[in-house]
């Protein structure tokens, strides 16, 4: 995970579930705005940070508002959510998450789409062969990009592949997804056009008439997205409820000091009645979450 870890607190499937990550030294950061975006800026290698395993249904996401920003499972009208099985799908059917250190601010109309952004850091589906683990941390090749419209919103979904993929030498553009992997992009698009459809909702649509953009358009919208985070932890521009606590972007008025970072961690309360679900040497450890933590490094 680049030497990055995460610590689970209560129960995986519970309203009061979070995610927290560490650096490779140990120290709490946020996943948002800690881990850098790029893996390699000379390569055009990303950070991904992993939300959802390929397979799973459960609407896992960092959590903006939070301090620190663990992933949390979604919640609608008081209720988990899980994303339905639409034939013949199965759950998520790539690893999905987010390029950390982005923002697809809701005050920009984007230019190509015509529509704001969705209040959150860029998504990216990664296609490679190994199911990720929720949380883990990789580097990802971009290939191309589907600009997909949710509820008025622009909605970037980034198609990328982690570099260590054992084909990942293959693919250096959307090009190549339609000729090694025939049918995927078609299925991510009825994925996306469907998904919300048990739910009670309406397809959803696309910019571009659901066609993919190449790699080198990708990569200038995930700038594109950067600038507007880099702004955002600048305080040039009104993030609303985000949270941008960090420990990380000296120049942000919101960096805070690792005493801070684990003070708002330190505040969830131990339930002793729970055992753990893992040994603390395997990086997971179970607590219980109480309530909506304020940050305490403000």
């Amino acid at each position: 995970m680049a030497g990055y870890s995460v610590e689970e607190r209560a129960a995986p499937h519970s309203l009061e579930y979070r995610l927290f990550f560490k650096d490779a030294a140990g120290r709490y950061i946020s996943p948002f705005h800690d881990i850098p975006i790029y893996a390699d800026a000379g390569k055009n290698a990303f950070n991904m940070v992993v939300e959802v395993p390929r397979w799973t249904n459960a609407k896992m996401e960092i959590a903006t508002k939070d301090p620190l920003n663990p992933i949390k499972q979604d919640v609608k009208k008081g209720k988990l959510r899980y994303v339905a099985n639409v034939f013949p799908h199965k759950g998520y059917i790539w690893n999905y998450g987010a390029i950390p250190q982005t923002w697809e601010d809701p005050g920009h109309k984007d230019e190509n789409t015509g529509c704001c952004g969705d209040n959150d850091p860029i998504d990216v589906c990664e296609i490679g062969s190994k199911v990720c683990s929720r949380g883990e941390v990789i580097k990802v090749k971009v290939l191309g990009t589907l600009a997909l419209i949710d509820e008025g919103e622009t909605d970037w979904k980034i198609i990328a592949i982690n570099v260590e993929d054992p084909e990942a030498d293959n693919y250096n553009d959307i090009s190549d997804v339609r000729r090694m992997k025939p049918g995927y992009l078609e299925a991510t698009v009825d994925w996306f056009r469907r998904y919300k459809v048990p739910d009670g909702k309406p397809e959803n649509q696309f910019a571009f008439n659901g066609e993919f953009k190449d790699k080198d358009f990708a990569v200038n919208v995930i700038k594109s997205t950067h600038e507007h985070w880099k702004a955002l932890i600048a305080k040039k521009t009104d993030g609303g409820e985000i949270n941008c606590t960090n420990l990380t972007v000296s120049d942000s008025p919101f960096c805070c000091s690792q005493e801070c970072a684990k003070a708002t961690v330190d505040a969830v309360s131990t339930d002793l009645s729970v055992l753990p679900r893992t040994s603390v040497s395997g990086k997971m450890i179970q607590f219980v979450w109480y309530h909506k933590l304020p940050s305490l490094c403000e």
